[in-house]
């Protein structure tokens, strides 16, 4: 195993490197790094992997930062949906100073950056008014973290708040201004699909891409996804639009679900997928054994070459009680999970390249050119990357070993309080 990174141009030989392209299955074994670059061939010390495993950097393209590590002083007393909006409102409404989320999204990025995460697109809560704190401490958070983790912002409020009068004018404005993404969550409201144009409309006045969580549930008649699709098709809405959850769509009928799925793929809609997060919270009931996973259909999208992205979704919250942002640990439940292990193609970019791309973040594929942001492991092969944690991995970024320790909980026992 590498233990050390030289301070000048080296290649890494003897390495499981994988294709990081859509669908790609070709491994190569040599890795050559020079001025914080991938190069071609080049120069340099000798680094002998031994057949450990080197993945790109990740992108984690659903997160909810200003959510995170609230368990401790605000724990799910169900650990169901209606319990989880519940108590992250009175959390909100009590708690979220601007000092409160700065510190608990700063954890929260040391972990994804320790874990080797460079790319995230968080969610921020964006009822008012709490996007008047929100928003001015995300983009400092930015800013503190550029060059180390590209940071993006989304909405998120309920559909019932999108309305021509009102506040969302407003928060939309605040959003278009932090170069932020615009989004809500949707549910099958007598007027939804109205809402729904009227939310395109507000991205299209204002430059905006969409993110919208969808039919987050178990109920068959929740079917808002197509409504989005069939909005942006009606609406010329142009701009990437990328949707999360999904879950109801495995419980309707095939033929229901086959007739949305033409739809996302007609309208060029990008999915992401959160499965840590759906099986905790889907199917819960006291005292039963849940029934189904919660997660949608990701390989009937991937059929249909729909963009299918992994991500991790909430952390340490009512909404999901666990996670690290570790992007390898939802590759490994992903897989478990979702059976990605016997599909025909290797699903490595639904973890890299797919989302960065759905978000617009600069690709990471290990490729020439490409900046020299990845990671080593031990692990020589799948099987034995997805078996263990990888808690020795080693995190490069810009050709130099990255010394970031993960930081301790105690940090934040005094929010806690």
């Amino acid at each position: 195993m590498i233990d050390r990174i030289p301070p000048g141009p080296f290649r890494i030989e003897n390495a499981s490197i994988p294709d990081c392209s859509p669908g790609g299955g070709s491994m190569k074994e040599s890795l050559a790094v020079e001025g914080g670059k991938i190069v071609s061939g080049g120069n340099g010390q000798i680094l002998d992997a031994r057949g450990g495993m080197i993945l790109p950097a990740f992108t984690d393209m659903h997160t909810h930062l200003d959510k995170c590590h609230i368990w401790p002083r605000s724990p799910n007393p169900k650990g169901d949906f209606d319990s989880a909006l519940a108590t992250v409102a009175a959390d909100r409404s009590e708690r979220w100073s601007a000092e409160d989320v700065r510190r608990r999204m700063d954890f929260a990025l040391r972990c994804a950056y320790a874990h080797g995460t460079r790319s995230i697109r968080t969610h921020l809560d964006s009822v008012a008014p709490q996007h008047s704190i929100s928003w001015p401490v995300f983009r400092e958070v930015r800013s503190d973290w550029r060059g180390r983790i590209n940071l993006q912002g989304v909405t998120i409020l309920g559909i019932e708040h999108v309305s021509e009068d009102g506040p969302f004018a407003e928060i939309a404005d605040t959003a278009a201004e932090s170069g932020g993404v615009l989004g809500c969550v949707t549910y099958p409201l007598p007027d939804a699909a109205e809402r729904i144009d009227t939310f395109f409309r507000f991205a299209m006045d204002r430059g905006m891409s969409a993110d919208l969580h969808v039919d987050e549930t178990a109920d068959a008649g929740s079917a808002t996804l197509r409504m989005i699709a069939e909005s942006v098709l009606r609406t010329g809405f142009d701009a990437p639009v990328s949707v999360g959850h999904c879950c109801s769509l495995a419980r309707q009928s095939s033929s229901e679900a086959d007739k949305t799925l033409d739809l996302v793929a007609e309208s060029g809609l990008c999915v992401v997928s959160l499965p840590m997060c759906n099986m905790y919270l889907q199917d819960r009931n006291s005292d039963r054994t849940p029934r189904w996973r919660g997660v949608t259909l990701v390989h009937e999208m991937r059929s249909r070459a729909i963009p299918v992205s992994f991500a991790s979704d909430n952390t340490r919250d009512p909404f999901y009680a666990y996670g690290d942002l570790d992007m390898l640990e939802v590759m490994r439940e992903a897989t478990r999970i979702c059976h990605l292990d016997h599909s025909r193609s290797s699903w490595l970019d639904s973890f890299t390249s797919t989302p960065a791309a759905s978000c617009g973040f600069e690709p990471c594929e290990l490729k020439p050119g490409d900046d020299a942001d990845f990671i080593i492991f031990r692990a020589r092969n799948w099987n034995e990357l997805l078996s263990r944690p990888q808690s020795d991995r080693i995190v490069v970024r810009a050709g130099k070993k990255l010394g970031s320790d993960l930081p301790c909980y105690s940090e934040l026992d005094d929010l806690m309080e």
